[in-house]
């Protein structure tokens, strides 16, 4: 009988018998079934093809190489730290640390060649087009000299010298700095974050302003006089670390140009006034500060699942490059020439401004998940400001040890009882 049913069914397996998912039957079921012993390629087939039952509603029936998958599955789940049962556990999260399957040849194999080219008058027509609108601006706001006009300018003002510093930005050395190490816990130089032992050697205070909105959003001036804590040395002294010897030349001349710009605000404060000056110069320049540190900040921090740093062998430039984080400033965006656009702009910094959306439209499909496509934005990127606080409740200092890191978070500087948790 066997051997009839093989040859009509050909390389078909023998058709599951429907049992009733009733556990107090299930025993006294097999017993009754008894169809002999199969024929040799009956059970060859078998070894292919043999079924389970699961007592569970609807009734499906599960090969022997699914449910070595599923196997597979949960282990992997376990390794991810999940158990048995989560809502996560039914797919296999991507793992943000993981070493990409790409290298930089093939992202820069798919940007487009024209993409690379500089052209020097477009580079400098932004120059032109953002000194040309700070220059009238700051007429038109002296001219009406208005109470209701004065706040308006503010925010204009502060965001198009904003706009000029991205523009020449990747000229400093420290920034140069920042590309190289980005995404290293002590190499980075750019809102990194603390190692534990570092953190816990700042006061209350200190931790409590480093991490409650507004406080963060003024941190540049300061950190140009003293960086950030753990490092030492000051962006205005040739000797400082930050620097090696042959750069002196350069930070000195850097040095000796903001003095003179410092001596011409003197200067201008004297002939017009402290309060005109306050109002033409220095409120804009601080809407420029919180422009600068939310922005820096936010691209590498903020995301809603917790990217890593790394730390050791585990480093690589394009493993850092990839945690960088791209961001929709709605209108913003091209006034601040497509800063957004972080990603390819750190693994590529040479590609012109001008280009890096089609660059990084290019480049999507070779990252994959390694790209985190940003939040839309609304004529103004009022959604960050959620992001910024949200990242700042949580992301407090990484661990001293392991070449992989992800963000911890002291609950006591939250109000919270337990000392810290991960």
């Amino acid at each position: 009988m066997a051997n009839m049913v093989s040859s009509e069914c050909g390389l078909r397996p023998l058709p599951c018998l429907p049992i009733r998912p009733k556990l107090t039957h299930l025993t006294q079921t097999h017993q009754r079934l008894n169809l002999g012993r199969p024929s040799t390629s009956l059970a060859l087939l078998r070894r292919h093809h043999r079924t389970v039952t699961r007592v569970s509603a609807p009734l499906r029936y599960v090969t022997v190489e699914e449910g070595e998958h599923e196997e597979r599955k949960k282990t992997q789940l376990k390794d991810l730290g999940f158990n048995e049962g989560e809502t996560e556990s039914e797919e296999v999260r991507f793992d943000p640390g993981a070493p990409p399957p790409f290298g930089l040849a093939e992202i820069r194999a798919a940007i487009p060649k024209h993409c690379w080219v500089k052209d020097p008058w477009r580079s400098m027509s932004y120059v032109f087009r953002d000194v040309a609108i700070v220059a009238g601006l700051a007429v038109g706001a002296a001219y009406l000299n208005n109470w209701l006009v004065w706040p308006l300018y503010w925010v204009a003002q502060g965001t198009m010298f904003w706009a000029l510093f991205v523009l020449g930005h990747d000229w400093r050395i420290s920034h140069r700095t920042h590309h190289q190490n980005h995404g290293h816990v002590e190499k980075d130089e750019s809102w990194h974050p603390l190692p534990e032992r570092i953190y816990n050697n700042l006061d209350f205070l200190t931790k409590k302003m480093r991490f409650t909105v507004p406080f963060p959003m003024f941190a540049f001036p300061f950190y140009l006089w003293s960086r950030s804590p753990g490092k030492k040395g000051s962006h205005y002294h040739p000797d400082s670390d930050l620097f090696v010897p042959k750069e002196k030349k350069d930070v000195i001349t850097s040095t000796v140009c903001w003095s003179a710009m410092a001596a011409l605000l003197a200067g201008l404060t004297y002939v017009m006034g402290p309060l005109q000056m306050i109002k033409l110069y220095f409120v804009p320049y601080w809407i420029f500060v919180m422009w600068l540190d939310l922005v820096t900040y936010l691209h590498h921090h903020g995301h809603e699942e917790k990217l890593p740093w790394y730390r050791g062998k585990e480093w690589s430039y394009l493993r850092g490059g990839l945690t960088t984080l791209d961001r929709d400033y709605g209108l913003i965006n091209n006034i601040h020439h497509d800063i957004g656009t972080h990603v390819i702009h750190h693994l590529f910094p040479q590609i012109p401004h001008y280009n890096l959306i089609e660059a990084t439209k290019a480049a999507k499909p070779v990252l994959d998940k390694y790209y985190r496509e940003p939040q839309k934005s609304g004529p103004l990127p009022f959604h960050l400001f959620g992001d910024l606080v949200r990242s700042l409740r949580n992301d407090h200092y990484v661990k001293d040890s392991g070449d992989i890191l992800y963000y911890q978070t002291d609950a006591q500087l939250l109000g919270g009882s337990k000392k810290k948790s991960s």
